[in-house]
């Protein structure tokens, strides 16, 4: 993609975000925290692919510059900006992605099986995450969701930090290609099938998003979606956990 290309995309994403934020005057202070530590999550998550990659031997997302914490990097004009905002438009909630991190499995030493340990990484680092959200919080703000008054915005942020690392650590274990989980799948794939399926892995994508918007157009039509139902079951456990007086849905 070249420079122009690149800016006209830049721009168009910033017409639409505007127009979503502008049409939408409902959004809540709970709705900003919850995108708020969902974009370092994801980035996190990226960051740990490129890592575990260049352990085992793959450079790649390093010599493009990947390897760092700067959002810009891992923004997506128009997984992360374009599609939300369109999908917030219509009324199909919200649902995007930040730009893959550049990982080359030929390079790997052990391209099948530490190609395993590369994908699996991003949902163990929301684990990991999420683990240590629910430590702060249940050392520090529980007691707050159980009483009487509002909690703090600090401790909400580190609520929903938790819950929100549980929810990317599920999602992205569903064995569907491009997802983490599918790399079960593609492990027990037979090796002469392998270079076919690399053929047509770029186009999965199109699978979760039809999966993504046949779930939110029965949530809006009063059913309640397999991922929505999901996702949900998995937050109110997981606040069941830390015994936090709030829910989902």
């Amino acid at each position: 993609m070249d420079r122009t290309t690149k800016r006209a995309l830049w721009i168009v994403a910033g017409v639409v975000v505007f127009i979503a934020l502008t049409l939408h005057h409902n959004i809540t202070t709970d709705e900003i925290i919850f995108f708020a530590v969902v974009v370092p999550s994801v980035i996190l998550h990226e960051i740990s692919h490129g890592w575990v990659a260049r352990l085992c031997g793959d450079d790649t997302a390093a010599r493009a510059g990947r390897l760092t914490l700067n959002p810009f990097k891992h923004v997506d004009p128009v997984g992360t900006l374009i599609v939300p905002a369109v999908m917030a438009l219509g009324g199909y909630g919200v649902f995007g992605w930040a730009k893959p991190v550049p990982v080359n499995t030929a390079r790997l030493r052990s391209p099948r099986n530490q190609g395993v340990l590369v994908s699996l990484a991003g949902p163990a680092t929301n684990l990991i995450l999420a683990l240590i959200g629910a430590f702060i919080f249940v050392a520090s703000f529980r007691t707050t969701f159980n009483a009487t008054y509002t909690p703090s915005v600090l401790a909400r942020v580190v609520l929903f930090f938790s819950v929100a690392n549980i929810g990317l650590m599920a999602f992205n274990l569903l064995p569907i290609p491009p997802l983490d989980g599918s790399v079960v799948f593609e492990r027990a794939l037979p090796a002469r099938y392998w270079p076919q399926y690399l053929r047509i892995r770029p186009y999965t994508m199109f699978i979760v998003l039809g999966l993504v918007l046949l779930n939110f157009y029965l949530s809006g039509n009063g059913h309640e979606g397999p991922l929505t139902w999901l996702i949900y079951h998995l937050y109110n456990w997981w606040l069941g956990v830390l015994k936090a007086n709030i829910r989902f849905g």
